[in-house]
């Protein structure tokens, strides 16, 4: 049997574990030997030979690549944080539908059969902050004590003022200032990233840990899996490839889910259905193999949740809001903060840059940041790395950057329409993710055409 039948007759498994990097050499050399000598007796081009020797200098490409392991969590619209989050953009959406120039920063936090809406806020709009609070808790499925709250006996407190009238003057003059002279509502630094190992430009990892939640919640409001209740998480291990500063998955790893349930349901049905209604529909089949790891409810119960299993707060939740630990985070929360306050616009402007500098070819992957000084329209600093996968230094990517985006707040909303709110528009983003998303009020989502001098 010569080489290239018993390659033929060997498992992926044995071949990776056969080509040790420190044998790979001598086999591809000895293989050239074989090959060329078969082909000169035979009397024929050395095509195949050279094809096959190819396919070989492949295999052991892969044999030897280094990989490894990165996990990205989520949580359902039911968790106690998650919650808050979204009462606190209802309120946002609600200011802004009557009064784009409201000035809104709104907390939320909970516990067993309590909520309190708190912060400063600033508008001229009629807001019944309780009928926001309990709306919310209704739709998201919180109507009675057995799921962790109900919605329409559970107490509301209110504790809303108005903004300082320091901050008003340093940051908006009152109203009397040109948007491009807007300055920021606060300090801060904003991260913005993208990569190409997702149609979204997502990190695989933090997409499917997402998904995995959002399909939890439809199929429980679709009643396809009729035991479950609204908390829950999920966390997703991807294997993964550093390709000279680009990120390649190569296989799920591990899944885990932790989802609330009702009394009736075994565990056995539980991972059952996990797999079936979740999972399989969620995540590709090319990157599940028979080594994936399947955590299902490994706690073994989780009957009680919501706010009754544990307390809850707006802006807890920052990495599953962004890129799940991929790139960077400046530490803002965005729930609750109309478009003055640059943790929320900052960071979408540059989401906006960083994925139109992928989507347009000058990298595989990138990171923006933006800093600002309380006050002041313009950026103190901005800030481009493609990894080393850029087309051109990342300088000059920088420059592009700055030619194609103007980073004042003020020019932020309006370039993105941040002002109307309404329709739940900001409320949609205080679930599954702010990037990433193809809905049409995630303004920042839009891949701007970048136009440049090309040398």
């Amino acid at each position: 049997m010569n080489l290239a039948q018993e390659e033929e007759g060997r498992s992926p498994a044995f071949t990776l574990s056969f080509y040790s990097s420190q044998g790979i050499w001598t086999i591809l050399f000895l293989s050239s030997s074989v090959y060329g000598r078969r082909n000169r007796h035979a009397g024929t081009t050395v095509g195949g030979g050279s094809k096959i020797l190819g396919q070989m200098f492949e295999l052991c490409r892969f044999a030897i690549m280094e990989t490894f392991l990165f996990t990205s969590e989520s949580v359902n619209e039911g968790h106690p944080d998650k919650l808050c989050d979204q009462i606190s953009d209802a309120v946002l959406d609600a200011c802004l539908a009557q009064d784009p120039d409201s000035k809104v920063a709104c907390e939320t936090c909970t516990k067993t059969n309590m909520v309190m809406v708190f912060g400063e806020i600033t508008t001229k709009a009629n807001v019944d902050y309780e009928k926001i609070v309990r709306d919310t808790c209704r739709e998201i499925g919180f109507v009675s004590d057995d799921v962790g709250l109900d919605a329409d006996n559970c107490k509301v407190l209110v504790n809303i003022e108005q903004q300082s009238p320091d901050i008003a003057q340093g940051v908006h003059g009152h109203l009397t200032k040109k948007p491009e002279d807007i300055g920021a509502g606060d300090q801060g630094h904003m991260f913005g990233y993208a990569t190409d190992e997702t149609p979204e430009l997502m990190p695989l990892s933090h997409v499917l840990a997402t998904k995995l939640g959002a399909r939890l919640t439809e199929v429980r409001k679709n009643g396809t899996c009729a035991w479950l209740r609204p908390d829950g998480k999920t966390q997703v291990t991807v294997e993964y490839h550093n390709d000279n500063g680009a990120m390649v998955p190569l296989r799920v790893h591990t899944i885990l889910i932790s989802t609330q349930h009702d009394e009736t349901v075994t565990n056995d049905e539980i991972a059952a259905d996990l797999k079936e209604h979740v999972i399989k529909p969620v995540v590709p089949a090319n990157y599940l193999d028979e080594k994936t790891i399947f955590h299902l409810n490994p706690s073994g119960r989780f009957v009680i949740g919501g706010p009754h299993g544990d307390a809850g707060l707006t802006g807890r939740k920052i990495i599953i809001d962004t890129y799940g630990g991929w790139g960077a985070h400046g530490g803002g929360a965005f729930s609750g903060k109309d478009p003055t306050k640059v943790d929320r616009s900052g960071a979408y402007i540059v989401r906006q840059a960083a994925k139109s500098i992928v989507a347009c070819g000058l990298a595989r992957r990138a990171i923006v940041q933006v800093s600002y000084a309380i006050g002041v329209p313009e950026p103190l600093s901005v800030f481009v790395d493609t990894y080393g996968t850029g087309k051109i230094p990342d300088r000059e990517i920088l420059k592009i950057v700055k030619e194609n985006f103007d980073f004042r707040p003020g020019m932020i909303s309006i370039n993105l329409d941040l002002k109307r709110g309404g329709n739940g528009r900001f409320l949609k983003t205080a679930a599954y993710g702010h990037f990433g998303r193809t809905d049409p009020d995630f303004t920042w989502e839009v891949v701007k055409e970048l136009k440049w001098e090309k040398a």
